[in-house]
């Protein structure tokens, strides 16, 4: 193969290993520079082959997706309370739960961070049914802690439900969500629409669940997770002196007492309806919204509605729960939340496109051609509110044809547009489709969410009910919009008023320190990561104010060892913004920021790019053990296995760029751009 003096191979096939093509060097001024950028080339060359050696023969990448082991636990649980719990299987989730506990016998929802009552109780109760005896030294441990952060009482709704389920709990003295909410119209209060889209298929399918109030008593008791033994069943202690938390208690007191009431043929109706609303939502892989946990809702309430177990609906979910169960070693069974190959694989064909990879290299083509094949062709619960916008997104994994999202379609959109695809017809009608959806799906307010558009509703986060809190809805985010700005500008679209707005939008957004609120990705560093690319490419000087301050903060919580890093503390404690153990995906998104704001050359840019080349693994890639992203803040963390790989081959391939070389380059038919901030 051949490097062109551009840096860009023009082999056809696969790349050999050392020799992916990188991006010309820009030229540096002395020999320590030109060390750094030698070390630069060398790292991005060896991450492109770790990158490319990783493909699927059908296209896509896909890595793994772990949260919490609270799914593990309620995978288990799904399992007694159908009576087809096996003791292999048990006992190999088992392994795996008790492998992720801490030394102070809690377990946390993020890598070596703090215990989670909620998590730890369901995973005692997990292990229990795995086998584990309550006099073993790791159940001991982890009893004691339950005991001093109030017992098991004091757990999330989540996990009292659970509770309920296996006969520790009373079911009158949990929220009563009455399956009657499916019949209330889209401009009522509170009705399924007003919540976000993983909290309304758990709404819908718990309404059916606690319409038939099912309890499969475990073979053990559980008092020694209750902080006063002998309580198991009875009701926590009473909610804080809060008017708000009175009156929704009495209100839903009330619910429950005219749910009582209700005639048994309307009660039936309501369920049937609820019933009905959840299997048009099951996807070709049987799944509901193409994850496990809303999944093991569903299953359960679609087996106490009297769905046998072969059933075909039944039998395609089960299919779906067994495929996302991952065997990392011998005996030991760990649970996939999600797949991601949608995600995963725009995000890795646009960092070996940044690491200087042919347009038209096989891989690459070939992973456009799957990427084709996943863009929705049919409405979703976004056109309750869009109603007359035509579908064109794509969602994050396999199927979800119910639950496209404008983050997945924006990335999906930047990857798509600079491969050099054989049908580049086929290609544009994609993106033109894409664009045109993610333009329907703008806010009000001028930004964009993840799911639906006006899901603004402060009536969902006002019940103390749920875990979620705000996060039970889906309102406009600054890492979204900045995605969707970002992709707008690329497909020429820099001086559309809807572009405009999203671009004063963000600028409304900074916060005082000059960052951004990160709802995806932890946090400050990863909201800012977003942005300030997203600015730039939409026309904002460089040395705009918000520019500045957003660059000022980065360098002011760049970590002693050149990278950055955040933890998941500072989604509860803003102070801790910016502050954490640099780890690879967050001194990338940080890099990402810099060099977008014009910051190639600083030296604190420079020292983003040292800690990245030299924490190269051998093997090509970087260790990430920690989670920086995010599914819902303070309450459900992410580790996405390509994070730790894809950003710092994005970052240090754009850093080997010349100064000015946009992202947005693309191949095929021209598009206008526009020049000026027009903010």
């Amino acid at each position: 193969m051949t490097i062109s003096a551009g840096g860009v191979p023009h082999a056809k096939g696969p790349l050999p290993a050392g020799d992916a093509g990188v991006p010309p060097a820009v030229p540096a001024s002395g020999p320590a520079e030109q060390a750094t950028e030698e070390a630069v080339r060398a790292a991005v060359a060896r991450a492109a082959d770790h990158l490319l050696a990783r493909q699927d023969t059908a296209g896509w990448w896909k890595a793994r997706f772990t949260t919490d082991v609270s799914y593990d636990a309620h995978d288990l649980f799904l399992r007694h309370l159908l009576g087809v719990l096996d003791e292999r299987l048990a006992r190999a989730s088992g392994r795996w739960i008790r492998s992720q506990q801490s030394a102070d016998g809690s377990w946390p929802l993020v890598f070596e961070g703090p215990g989670h009552l909620g998590t730890t109780v369901q995973a005692y109760v997990a292990l229990r049914l795995a086998g584990d005896g309550p006099d073993e030294e790791h159940m001991l441990r982890c009893a004691a802690w339950v005991r001093e952060q109030g017992g098991a009482a004091a757990g999330p709704l989540t996990a009292r439900v659970w509770l309920a389920l296996l006969g520790w709990w009373s079911w009158d003295d949990l929220p009563e969500i009455p399956p009657e909410i499916i019949a209330l119209p889209r401009r009522a209060p509170l009705n399924i629409y007003s919540f976000s889209s993983v909290m309304r298929l758990a709404l819908v399918a718990l309404s059916v669940i606690s319409a038939h109030r099912p309890v499969r008593p475990a073979p053990f008791g559980i008092d020694e997770l209750f902080a006063v033994p002998g309580t198991a069943g009875r009701p926590p202690a009473p909610p804080p002196d809060s008017g708000r938390e009175k009156l929704f208690w009495r209100l839903n007191a009330a619910v429950r007492t005219c749910s009582r009431a209700l005639p048994r043929p309307a009660r039936e109706a309501a369920v049937n309806a609820c019933v009905r609303w959840l299997l048009a939502r099951q996807e070709p892989d049987g799944s509901w919204g193409a994850c496990t946990p809303m999944t093991t809702w569903v299953v359960l309430a679609l087996h106490l509605h009297g769905y046998p177990p072969d059933h075909p609906v039944l039998k395609a979910a089960w299919g779906f729960l067994e495929d996302c169960g991952a065997w990392p070693e011998d005996g030991v069974r760990a649970l996939h939340t999600v797949h991601s190959p949608v995600w995963d694989t725009c995000l890795s064909t646009t960092a070996l496109l940044d690491a200087g990879l042919a347009a038209d290299h096989p891989a690459l083509v070939k992973a456009a051609d799957w990427l084709l094949t996943r863009q929705a062709d049919r409405p979703g619960d976004w056109a309750v509110r869009r109603p007359r916008l035509a579908p064109g997104g794509w969602a994050f994994q396999f199927h979800n044809r119910y639950y496209p999202d404008t983050d997945d379609t924006s990335e999906v959109v930047l990857a798509l547009r600079r491969v050099s695809h054989p049908d580049r017809a086929r290609v544009d009608e994609a993106l033109d489709r894409a664009t045109r959806w993610c333009l329907g799906m703008q806010s009000r307010n001028g930004g964009w969410a993840a799911f639906d558009a006006d899901n603004t509703s402060t009536l969902p986060a006002r019940l103390p009910f749920f875990d979620f809190g705000e996060f039970c809805t889906d309102p406009p985010t600054a890492d979204i919009t900045a995605h969707v700005v970002e992709m707008l500008a690329a497909q020429g679209r820099r001086r559309d008023p809807r572009t405009r707005r999203g671009v004063r939008w963000l600028l409304g957004q900074q916060e005082a320190n000059g960052a951004w609120y990160g709802r995806w990705g932890v946090n400050y560093v990863y909201g800012t990561g977003c942005v300030l690319p997203a600015l730039v490419a939409a026309g904002v000087p460089r040395d705009h104010a918000a520019v500045r301050r957003a660059v000022a903060w980065l360098t002011s919580v760049k970590n002693a060892d050149g990278g950055w890093g955040e933890s998941w503390e500072s989604y509860a404690v803003p102070a801790r913004a910016g502050r954490g153990p640099s780890t690879p995906s967050q001194t990338a998104w940080a890099l990402l920021a810099l060099l977008a704001a014009g910051e190639r050359d600083s030296a604190v840019a420079r020292d983003g790019v040292r800690w990245l080349t030299e924490r190269q693994t051998p093997a090509g890639t970087w260790e990430e053990p920690q989670f920086t992203g995010v599914l819902v803040p303070r309450a459900v963390a992410a580790h996405y296995g390509y994070y730790g790989h894809v950003f710092p081959l994005m970052a240090l391939g754009r850093y080997l760029r010349q100064p000015g070389h946009p992202r947005d380059a693309a191949v095929g038919r021209p598009r206008s751009e526009a020049t000026g901030p027009d903010q």
